[in-house]
């Protein structure tokens, strides 16, 4: 479950030295990396890409989009500030281990000083840092540690499957926590227990200034105490967070964490929509950089005076550290999406040449994979180890796996489109849809066939009137909903949708989080990200092959065979994806020469350059 973008090894090692991963006897260890040896030697003092001396000062000015009513991320219910993260700690908390920037599936101490593990991988031990505490100066403890998994694990759909082959926590030394997995043989637990971000168990088992006991599961616009580089300093729900650098954070001499978090203060304003937020950045002075996601903006907006007078910085930096799957998301709890030839159909109806060539200046790469951008995409057809696997649950897969290469239909004519719309028109007739007087209906009930797509940003508009325009031809009756940040969280949650877009990040080191997003054990449980409703017992067999993979050569081949069997059952109709960051930032910020090769970019790394600032605060 973390970014990527080494090239993929043929063997996979947890750490050295050599042979130190099936050794009899476990060994402390700095740090632990999935891919390889870990860059750096215990005793390291920084990353190489920083500059140790940054300077403290300043305040960042960062913008969000909709709306904010909780101050916990870590339940389904409500909508988190920005600064606060459900996947580690954000600003406010740390974790065990820290996911290196600039270094793929490798973890380097935090709250935890070292982790042992044996060579079986059936349990791993994390030895907690004596100086760790929380903000209020309490030490933090194993006791947190274990209360923070367990609790994590009753409230969240994510850590409960990211964390369901652990079957018990406990503490096992002054400073020591055991984490017991449910069977050997799975490479991944030891690094991913390293992502767990320890909660203060005194804190919410505690009472706030009211006297009322605080609850964990419920919303609540008290800010939590923390352990992290940031505090909360104020808020105002819905409009603006302020997080506070704590200057005596007993973390701030660790090794990743030099030259790192050099803001006093982190500013983020909310704004309707990202049409909003772009003008905001324009005007300068309330929002300081961002990074664009939208091509056709960076292409032709972007000619604002502070642009042409070097007041803002325009730079592209690679992208590599993670793949993705981004798409439409088809929701088969619907049973209108339920027949694969229905999802076939749909794909031959998106036209993405067009789009690329009419909306993103042809800067865009087709998706054709959920791991799209990294060296674990599928291609062509299936052979050696990937083959073997996959003949394992051949009776259970389209048949298209073992005999053609997946490519997304192309329409890179007029003539190809056209055929391709008389494919998807064939597809529907062959799932009971009929073509009757311009409308495509259900061949025994005569309902019509319609579409809802749902986001939370007017500006999608542009990018799916396109796909629901070419829908249209075909009979179907498709229309774009715009609702507000709260109601689109709370419907996706609920899986109350027909389609949404979406993106799902990748790893080099897929593993745990695969159930979250495909099996069938996460299909029903809100809040999951398998948003399609997938429930598949080859995918969920795969998804064990990717889990316990012998070594890397294997985790590749099982990859492969998962990302082809999800493919050929059209979960989703891809999108488009680029390999680099689009970003703009006004220039009063010092940076590091370099920056982490395979993450891109590291802001944690910047700092305010007080004579640029102030140049920018004269300037007429």
């Amino acid at each position: 479950m973390r970014a990527a973008a080494l090239a993929v090894l043929t063997t996979l090692t947890l750490l050295a030295p050599a042979g130190a991963a099936f050794s009899s006897e476990p060994v402390w260890r700095h740090a632990t990396s999935l891919i390889g040896e870990p860059k750096y030697p215990e005793g390291f003092q920084h990353y190489d890409y920083v500059n140790p001396d940054a300077p403290k000062g300043g305040t960042l000015h960062q913008a969000a989009v909709g709306t904010f009513d909780s101050l916990n991320p870590y339940i389904v219910q409500g909508v988190p500030a920005a600064g606060l993260s459900s996947v580690g700690g954000g600003n406010l908390y740390d974790t065990l281990m820290e996911t290196a920037t600039d270094q793929a599936s490798t973890n380097y101490g935090l709250l935890a000083e070292a982790v042992s593990y044996p060579g079986d991988f059936s349990w791993a031990k994390f030895r907690l840092n004596p100086k760790a505490k929380w903000h209020d100066g309490t030490p933090i403890t194993p006791d947190d540690v274990v209360w923070s998994f367990e609790t994590l694990k009753t409230l969240s759909p994510m850590y409960n499957k990211y964390y369901g082959h652990v079957t018990k926590a406990e503490i096992t030394g002054d400073r020591e926590v055991t984490f017991t997995f449910d069977q050997p043989g799975n490479r991944e637990l030891p690094t991913i227990m390293g992502d767990l971000v320890v909660l203060p168990k005194h804190w919410w088992e505690g009472t706030d200034a009211s006297g009322k006991k605080r609850d964990i599961s419920k919303t609540t616009l008290e800010p939590p105490l923390g352990s992290g580089p940031y505090k909360i300093e104020s808020f105002d729900p819905n409009r603006q967070i302020v997080w506070t650098r704590v200057t005596d954070y007993w973390g701030k001499d660790l090794p990743t964490r030099v030259g790192r978090n050099n803001f006093d203060r982190i500013v983020y304003d909310y704004y309707r929509d990202q049409t909003a937020e772009f003008q905001a950045f324009k005007k300068g002075g309330l929002e300081d950089f961002r990074a664009e996601n939208r091509i056709g903006r960076w292409m032709t907006e972007y000619d604002f005076p502070a642009v042409k007078k070097g007041d803002v910085i325009k730079r592209d930096f690679p992208y590599h550290s993670s793949g993705r799957m981004q798409g439409y998301f088809l929701n088969m709890r619907r049973d209108k999406f339920a027949d694969p030839r229905v999802r076939e159909a749909l794909n031959y109806v998106f036209d993405f040449e067009t789009m690329n060539r009419t909306l993103f200046f042809d800067k865009y790469k087709r998706i054709n994979s959920y791991f799209a951008g990294i060296d674990l995409a599928s291609s062509g057809l299936p052979q050696g180890k990937e083959l073997e696997i996959l003949q394992t649950v051949k009776d259970e897969v389209p048949p298209e796996v073992f005999t053609t290469p997946f490519v997304a239909p192309v329409n890179d004519n007029p003539q190809a489109f056209r055929d391709n719309l008389r494919k998807a028109v064939d597809l529907f007739k062959q799932a009971g849809w009929n073509f009757q007087n311009n409308k495509l209906v259900n061949a025994k009930t005569g309902e019509p066939f319609t579409i809802e797509f749902i986001e939370n940003d007017p500006s999608y508009e542009r990018v799916v009137s396109p796909f629901i325009a070419n829908l249209k031809r075909v009979g179907i009756d498709a229309r774009l909903r715009i609702v507000d940040s709260s109601q689109y969280v709370e419907r996706v949650n609920n899986f109350d949708f027909d389609v949404i877009s979406s993106v799902i990040g990748q790893s080099q080191s897929p593993g745990n989080e695969q159930r979250e997003m495909w099996s069938s054990q996460s299909a029903d449980q809100k809040g999951s990200r398998n948003y399609a409703g997938i429930k598949n017992p080859a995918i969920d067999k795969l998804i064990d092959r990717v889990l316990y993979a012998k070594d890397r050569e294997e985790l590749v081949a099982a990859t492969h065979a998962l990302d082809r069997v999800l493919l050929w059952n059209w979960y989703v109709v891809p999108q488009w994806y680029s390999d680099e960051i689009h970003v703009a930032y006004w220039n009063k910020f010092g940076i590091p020469e370099k920056q982490p090769d395979y993450s891109g970019i590291d802001t944690d790394s910047w700092w305010i350059d007080p004579a640029e600032e102030k140049a920018l605060g004269a300037a007429p």
